[in-house]
């Protein structure tokens, strides 16, 4: 019976030490995606609104009518709003609700103060945050890209979106 026990216990420790093995290395390789480098610390003061349009986009769908809009994701080069605009004969128009992203790409979710209706077209733009922490469509100022266009995004509400919307 010895013989066998001898043979588990050897199995046992292999297995043990695989395991630990797996875990070095997995923490070797994944566990450095979390720290920015040097670089991605530093910081920049802006000197006007005006950005590369790759570094600030917004990605989303068109969204079911409501009061919440989802973005799939946030891609903006500073702090900034991204504000839900109603339709105002082809240009933003009453805001209708905000959020704040910091620099990087996130995904979003924003709750309006009115609902959107089915079929109506609304904007959802990129803001400068002047820092004061509260959206002012006074202060801050909707981002431009290099073309001077302000960036933004147009979409529909439509009670037929699919199951896409939530990114």
């Amino acid at each position: 019976m010895e013989p066998n026990s001898g043979i588990k216990t050897w199995q046992w420790v292999v297995t043990v030490i695989v395991i630990v093995v797996l875990i070095v290395i997995g923490i070797i390789v994944f566990g450095n995606k979390g720290t920015p480098s040097p670089a991605a610390t530093s910081s920049v003061t802006p000197t006007e609104s005006v950005s590369p349009s790759a570094l600030n986009r917004i990605t989303m769908t068109d969204q079911y009518p409501g009061n919440v809009v989802y973005l799939s994701s946030v891609q903006v080069s500073q702090p900034s709003w991204v504000v839900i605009q109603a339709d105002n004969n082809g240009q933003p128009g009453a805001i209708l609700g905000s959020a704040h992203f910091d620099a990087g790409i996130n995904p979003g979710k924003i709750t309006l103060s009115k609902p959107m209706i089915d079929g109506g077209t609304y904007y959802a733009v990129v803001y400068s945050d002047d820092g004061s922490g509260k959206f002012n469509a006074t202060t801050d100022q909707p981002l431009k890209d290099s073309n001077g266009n302000v960036i933004m995004h147009i979409f529909h509400a439509s009670s037929s979106v699919g199951s896409s919307l939530k990114g």
